[in-house]
């Protein structure tokens, strides 16, 4: 960053995250590392936890968290992943530019960032290339390390060319701090109205920061990286994926229906990743309501081949 650039030209640089003192695709193609400094977020939201010594709880507090766990994971999985990663489903332009802002909240960057990291992790995946494969470097990397490293930061624009043609999507992918601190500001006025108005129920502004904020995030932030490093490692495969996709009811109870890995592998356009009524996948059960609100359309189905090949295997697992 120009010592000679003015105060707010360094500020919009500073939370500009398509800024970067070098060329991004030589940044790109640097050696993989863990970098403590950009371990500090995690490290303070985890911190921020702590608040809950001073603040206590309340019965409000923690039904917030909890649904902000899980409506935050449905905009992962429904749209980070299923639509803008996949493009499973339709839906208008408005539409997709509200799921790219509320998915900021869930302070795991942009949605374009997001779907390029996870188209690459397709076309690699437990490869040498892929950037979080449990097999390759480890749980710890796949869990965590991977998203301190500089390398794997910059947005590639060229490999996301359908989402970077709208030019909205591309400045939320570049502040992606809108969405965290939205919602921080969200919570500490939720806390003050409660606190204003219905004070029986116990809760104060920085109650509901601590538990609608860090809580909820970091609980959130562990359960979708568990796809990175458990769900190649947990259950069973049903298809041959050339990979180590898994199925996991576990995984899919925390998830939201992501757990049936090993199926969205092998049909990755399908809108439904549990295959059958009794794989639990609410991602899936959410989309088809909004389907038929309206607000989403065309939910692309489980090809007949995949339960033709699941005959034909004679409806084989393995460990």
């Amino acid at each position: 960053m120009s010592a000679t650039a003015s105060p707010l030209r360094r500020l919009v640089n500073f939370i500009d995250s398509d800024y970067f003192e070098g060329d991004p695709d030589v940044i790109r193609n640097q050696p993989e590392r863990m970098e403590w400094g950009r371990l500090i977020p995690f490290i303070i939201l985890h911190l921020g936890c702590l608040g809950v010594i001073w603040t206590g709880w309340s019965w409000v507090a923690v039904a917030t968290a909890v649904f902000l766990y899980f409506a935050r994971m449905f905009l992962i999985t429904g749209f980070y992943h299923r639509y803008f990663s996949h493009k499973t489903f339709q839906i208008s332009r408005i539409g997709q530019f509200i799921a790219a802002f509320l998915g900021l909240t869930c302070t795991q960057r942009g949605a374009l960032w997001w779907a390029w990291v996870h188209r690459h992790h397709h076309k690699h995946s437990d490869e040498e290339e892929d950037f979080h494969s449990p097999g390759v470097q480890g749980f710890l990397w796949s869990h965590i390390g991977w998203i301190t490293s500089s390398c794997n930061f910059p947005t590639d624009y060229s490999r996301i060319k359908d989402l970077a043609k709208y030019p909205e999507l591309v400045f939320l992918n570049r502040f992606d701090l809108i969405g965290p601190v939205f919602l921080a500001l969200v919570m500490l006025g939720w806390g003050w109205i409660l606190q204003a108005f219905v004070p029986a129920l116990g809760t104060s502004p920085l109650q509901m920061l601590v538990w609608g904020f860090f809580i909820s995030t970091t609980f959130l932030f562990h359960g979708t990286s568990c796809i990175n490093s458990l769900a190649h490692v947990l259950g069973r495969k049903r298809y041959d994926t050339h990979d180590d996709s898994r199925n996991s009811m576990i995984l899919a109870f925390i998830t939201l229906g992501e757990g049936w890995h090993n199926n969205h592998h092998r049909y990755q356009a399908a809108a439904r990743q549990g295959f059958y009524w009794w794989e639990f996948d609410p991602t899936y059960y959410m989309l088809k309501l909004l389907s038929w609100l309206g607000i989403i359309k065309n939910l692309r189905p489980v090809p007949d081949s995949a339960y033709r090949e699941e005959e034909q295997i004679g409806g084989r697992v393995s460990a």
